[in-house]
């Protein structure tokens, strides 16, 4: 079987040809919106012969999502209906769906979601200290991202120090990029982790807040008369390693700057890194 995977994440779009034995026949990277995603696939499968099948990287699975599904219409509407919940993938994520039922019309595509790993979590690491009513009318609870990624280093990690399927294993793994994470697992199960009911919080990201107390948030609409939809702008596409050093958020960008002495960028460098041990410690 050879299998188109697609990977749109927030700022890419990652692809990648799959042979019978799971090995890489063919990859590539662009930064693309969901505009331009058909030509970039399109252009990718020029010359590669057949695809048996489709695998895509969805970010948000919400409550009804907890393993991998084939696409179809009623599943893609739901995985748009959580697209306020995951703002700078979902719809990438979407996008990617249809552009790829255009190219290659019948063939199946199964949609597997970040969301699911962290599905294991207990209780107590899942929950919000929120009133009930809240949390049974909205289904408000920790999600966590990145899972597809967590769970594949989480498995690696046990493979290379030669305790695969050992049941007391417990493993913190990091996914440091545009979006970041952390999860704790043990034996191979995710039971925590940084991010919750959205990608927003915990870890400091490259637009992304990462965790801002409640109280402050509530402060600026309330008493700062910040309008709740540049609120919600603010803290996804201008906060982060941007908001604190200006530029893209870039931490290859940030770490030059703060090398050559730039004191802002120094600071951004210090307040990522600083969260990043906090939260790794708390793992």
């Amino acid at each position: 079987m050879r299998v188109l995977v697609v990977n749109a994440g927030s700022s890419t779009l990652k692809l990648a040809l799959a042979g019978p034995d799971a090995s890489v026949a063919a990859a590539t990277e662009a930064e693309a919106d969901g505009a331009s995603f058909g030509d970039v696939i399109g252009d990718f499968l020029k010359g590669l012969g057949g695809v048996d099948a489709v695998g895509h990287r969805v970010v948000h699975g919400g409550n009804r999502f907890a393993g991998p599904v084939v696409v179809d219409e009623a599943a893609l509407a739901a995985m748009e209906a959580l697209a306020p919940l995951a703002p700078l993938h979902q719809p990438q994520a979407v996008a990617g769906v249809r552009a790829v039922a255009q190219l290659l019309p019948g063939i199946p595509s199964v949609a597997c979601f970040d969301t699911a790993f962290h599905a294991t979590l207990p209780p107590a690491a899942a929950t919000y200290a929120l009133p009930r009513s809240w949390r049974e009318r909205w289904g408000l609870r920790r999600f966590g991202f990145h899972g597809l990624s967590h769970a594949w280093a989480v498995a690696r990690a046990a493979e290379l120090v030669g305790r695969t399927g050992d049941a007391h294993l417990r493993v913190v793994s990091c996914h440091l990029g545009a979006g970041s994470s952390l999860c704790a697992a043990v034996g191979g199960r995710s039971v925590d982790t940084t991010m919750g009911f959205t990608p927003t919080e915990g870890l400091v990201m490259a637009t992304r807040s990462g965790s801002v107390d409640p109280g402050l948030v509530a402060w600026l609409v309330t008493d700062g008369g910040l309008d709740p939809g540049l609120l919600a702008e603010g803290l996804v596409h201008e906060s982060g390693l941007a908001g604190l050093a200006g530029g893209a958020g870039d931490m290859r960008d940030v770490v030059a700057r703060a090398e050559r002495g730039d004191a802002t960028a120094g600071l951004a460098r210090d307040v990522w890194l600083h969260r990043l041990r906090r939260e790794a410690a708390a793992m």
